[in-house]
């Protein structure tokens, strides 16, 4: 089995100055802009990217927040789903056959001199246009479009839908000339599952903004927002903000929580995040634990290191073993010490300062949870190195480069060729 930690991209290779501002065209398959991982990526890169002097702009379906500082095209809506999808679906056909017209449209309005594809959906878009246009096309990886689907529920490991989107993905994979992953599981993940060659790859990790993810909220602040959330005093807190759905663990994090519940009542449990808010706060009702967990629903981005405040202990049940976990920046930013269940992604990012449970054990879970509970002095010491860490390895500037480096050599081997 292929190891590319050392193997794929990791430094710019000789950028040329940022004055050369180029024009990008992001294909983002998704309701861009909503308040959860995969979106924080595409809104930082092209917020890192346009500081360095690129024209970035973004396609993306018709629902979703518009960003002041970002040049958004959307699709049109289709009569009979207006809302916003997360996930798996077959709605999804319409609104990137949809997205392949907007995208077409935007390549004679804005000219872009390079494709930048968000999943396997905008890659795939991507390569049609970039070879209409006979210009470069970087595929931003994001997981495995396969096993997202199967993390959803959406199509099984049996039958002729796994076998034509397996067969789509592999394809996708070894037709982009540049990918991009987010982490080195990712790259792993396309070399060994996939056939992929390392010389594709470059990693480009999911970063923070560690200036505006720290914690300047003083004890008389904190307060204050724990009684706007409905927080009782005294409670040690433990705060996950995400996306909520089985996916992602939720189901675990409750029972969990219902096993540290029954032997102490000294904690709350804050679970921020959308949709299915209903759903979750019904189960915690179900278990009995529903007036130590609050469930505020959707945060917006600019709230979310004020939510984080409010944490002493962060945790992130994540289930799926392939997808990134940007969350864990945001933890690590805030100086949350940060328990995750054990996936390769995970140890990527928290390294020796987490604390890991068995992948899909609540009592494990909650086992580490309370290890934290019992030591404060190592949730301070914990929560410092993982902020140190988040500043040392995780800044959006180095990723900036990194990508502006990667457009470079594309464009150089395009006008060589």
């Amino acid at each position: 089995m292929a190891h590319v930690e050392d193997q794929v991209n990791r430094q710019p290779t000789s950028p040329i100055p940022p004055a050369q501002a180029y024009r990008v065209l992001m294909i983002a398959p998704t309701s861009f802009f909503a308040d959860y991982g995969c979106h924080v990526r595409i809104l930082e890169e092209a917020r890192i990217l346009q500081a360095k002097g690129c024209r970035v702009t973004i396609c993306t379906y018709r629902t979703g927040q518009n960003v002041a500082d970002v040049n958004i095209l959307r699709t049109m809506s289709i009569p009979w789903r207006r809302d916003w999808e997360v996930g798996s679906s077959w709605h999804k056909i319409a609104y990137d056959i949809l997205l392949f017209f907007c995208a077409f449209s935007a390549m004679f309005r804005y000219k872009p001199q390079i494709i930048h594809a968000h999943l396997h959906e905008g890659a795939l878009i991507g390569m049609v246009l970039a070879k209409l246009w006979h210009i470069p096309l970087v595929f931003d990886f994001q997981g495995s479009l396969v096993n997202e689907m199967l993390d959803h529920k959406f199509i099984k490991t049996q039958g002729a839908a796994y076998r034509f989107f397996s067969g789509l993905e592999k394809y996708i994979d070894h037709k982009s000339s540049t990918i991009i992953t987010s982490s080195d599981n990712a790259a792993n993940i396309l070399v060994n599952d996939f056939g992929c060659s390392y010389r594709q790859i470059s990693c480009v990790p999911d970063c923070v903004n560690t200036a505006y993810f720290a914690r300047r909220a003083e004890a008389e602040e904190i307060s204050r927002l724990k009684h706007m959330w409905g927080v009782p005093a005294g409670r040690t807190v433990i705060v996950y903000l995400g996306l909520l759905a089985n996916y992602q663990g939720i189901p675990e994090l409750l029972r969990a929580a219902k096993l540290i519940l029954a032997k102490r009542q000294d904690v709350h449990f804050m679970i921020a995040g959308y949709p299915h808010v209903e759903v979750f706060s019904a189960l915690a009702g179900e278990l009995g634990i529903r007036s130590y967990t609050t469930f505020p629903g959707r945060i917006p981005y600019q709230d979310a290191p004020k939510l984080l405040a409010i944490g002493d202990i962060a945790v992130m049940p994540k289930l799926s073993k392939t997808e990134g976990a940007g969350k864990l920046l945001n933890y690590m930013s805030m100086g949350l010490p940060t328990v995750a269940f054990d996936t390769p992604v995970s140890h990527e990012y928290l390294a020796e300062y987490g604390r890991y449970a068995a992948l899909g054990d609540s009592a494990s879970l909650a086992a580490q949870l309370e290890t934290l509970l019992d030591d404060p002095i190592l949730r301070e010491k914990l929560g410092s190195a993982l902020r140190q860490r988040a500043i040392d390895h995780f800044s959006w500037e180095n990723a900036g480069n990194l990508i502006y480096s990667t457009y470079t050599a594309l464009l150089n081997r395009h006008k060589a060729s």
